[in-house]
């Protein structure tokens, strides 16, 4: 929901260290295409169909063999065909209840739009007996533009650590939490798919998509006997000229001002059909918005979050998740340049979310989400346009779906998946109110929205 755009952050500076970007360089240059036989996808490269790794057959939520999947390099077979490279496709149509003063997106009306959000290329394989990826470069409809998108790299591997069995390994990604194993972070949290071209909330924690492929970094994790997860690491900011090798643009850069340390840990229990894992994650980031000025923003981003699965005997299936994000900001650089009233800050986002799936193939669920703020009618004002000066938005999230295929015994597996589905969101609060937030007398409730949504892999 959060973008550098939206949150008025321009800092330029550091970019990723060269020995970083030359590692990161040689290990895209070590996957580009080669030989099918070399680099299977996911699903034949295991010979298990997609509902072995995601909770409704295709999707981001992981069953238990998914997360281990994932953990250990995405470097998994056992299949006996081979393809690297797949190709999905996103979109849909939206209708918002009142339409928006201005269209959301150019080429597009201001309500009730039909369109094609993303077409992506990935490559996604295991390339050695450690080492695995997960490539993304996405086409977005509404941009016109073509770049870089999710990208995990990783090596992992089985050792005897403190006198118990473990798995470590290294992750080199382009967006926290891309990596994490739970959906209950947010690179992959529900309700996974969103429209572009409906309102949403001015502002979010940096850690909730701000830094999205507009960093570079790398993480060692460790899983402990199957219990503990611990993840430490740093994320750098990507230069103008890096930024424009992957499809982007100097007005991306956030300038970000050296290293971002990131970490995670995670605790997790499994008893019969139950499982439930507690966590905690976060990131520290300085941001400079001019680079002319050594002033910066500095951003500390805390979380705790938490999943729930339900797998009894039979056909039906429970997931839950939710998680709290509180992000203690010094704005010394607005501050000093008049763009902000107070020097320090804070912005909090809860959200939580469950959902019902029935053979893996129909699926129900609802959401809420939460985000406030202090009160700053500089600071806040510009990022939300609230004549309050306040990012307080509240609402829930509908969703209904219907994936068919990814099944063993689904038509032409493992090669075609679709998921069609319907998404409501309400809004009981928008950007700081729930009636004339704006001062022109929109209410929260008038942007309420409808998104009927096509999710297609190849």
């Amino acid at each position: 929901m959060s973008s550098a755009n939206a949150r008025g952050l321009r800092p330029a500076g550091a970019g990723l260290p060269r020995g970083a970007l030359a590692l990161l360089a040689a290990l895209m240059v070590l996957v580009l295409p080669r030989p099918a036989a070399a680099v299977p996808s996911f699903a034949s490269q295991t010979g298990k169909p997609c509902s072995s790794c995601h909770t409704l057959s295709f999707g981001p939520a992981l069953t238990a063999y998914g997360r281990q999947f994932k953990l250990n390099g995405y470097t998994y077979e056992g299949g006996e065909t081979f393809m690297p490279l797949a190709l999905f496709v996103q979109g849909g149509y939206s209708h918002t209840a009142t339409a928006p003063p201005e269209p959301l997106a150019p080429h597009f009306a201001a309500n009730d739009n039909f369109s094609v959000d993303q077409v992506s290329l990935f490559i996604a394989t295991r390339i050695t007996d450690h080492l695995g990826i997960f490539m993304q470069s996405t086409y977005s409809g509404e941009k016109r533009h073509y770049n870089w998108d999710n990208t995990d790299i990783r090596y992992a591997r089985p050792v005897t650590l403190f006198g118990t069995d473990a798995i470590v390994g290294i992750s080199l990604n382009n967006n926290p939490t891309v990596q994490d194993l739970w959906t209950s972070t947010p690179a992959w949290s529900y309700p996974y798919i969103t429209s572009p071209l409906v309102p949403a909330p001015g502002a979010n924690p940096l850690i909730s998509g701000a830094l999205a492929q507009v960093v570079a970094g790398g993480t060692a994790y460790t899983m402990i006997h199957d219990r503990l997860y611990l993840e430490g690491g740093a994320y750098w900011g990507l230069s103008d000229r890096w930024l424009d090798n992957v499809g982007l643009y100097p007005s991306n850069n956030l300038h970000i001002n050296g290293a971002s340390p990131y970490w995670r840990a995670t605790y997790q229990f499994q008893s019969d059909r139950h499982y439930l894992s507690l966590g905690t994650f976060g990131i520290d980031v300085k941001l400079q918005p001019d680079p002319t000025v050594p002033d910066t923003n500095h951003f500390t981003d805390t979380a705790l979050d938490a999943t729930y699965q339900y797998t009894p005997d039979g056909p039906g299936a429970v997931l839950a998740t939710a998680s709290y994000v509180h992000e203690e900001q010094d704005l010394a650089a607005s501050f000093n340049a008049g763009g902000a009233d107070n020097r320090k800050n804070h912005l909090n986002a809860f959200r939580m979310d469950a959902s019902y799936a029935y053979e893996q193939t129909y699926s129900a669920g609802f959401g809420l989400f939460d985000i406030t703020s202090g009160t700053d009618l500089t600071y806040y004002g510009a990022l939300t346009g609230s004549i309050y000066g306040k990012a307080d938005t509240r609402g829930y999230i509908v969703q209904l779906e219907w994936v068919p295929f990814g099944k063993a015994t689904s038509w032409a597996h493992p090669w075609i998946n679709m998921r069609l589905g319907l998404q409501y969101t309400g809004y009981t609060k928008f950007n700081g109110a729930s009636d004339n937030y704006d001062g022109t007398g929109r209410s929260a409730r008038q942007n309420n929205s409808l998104f009927l949504f096509y999710w297609l892999i190849f």
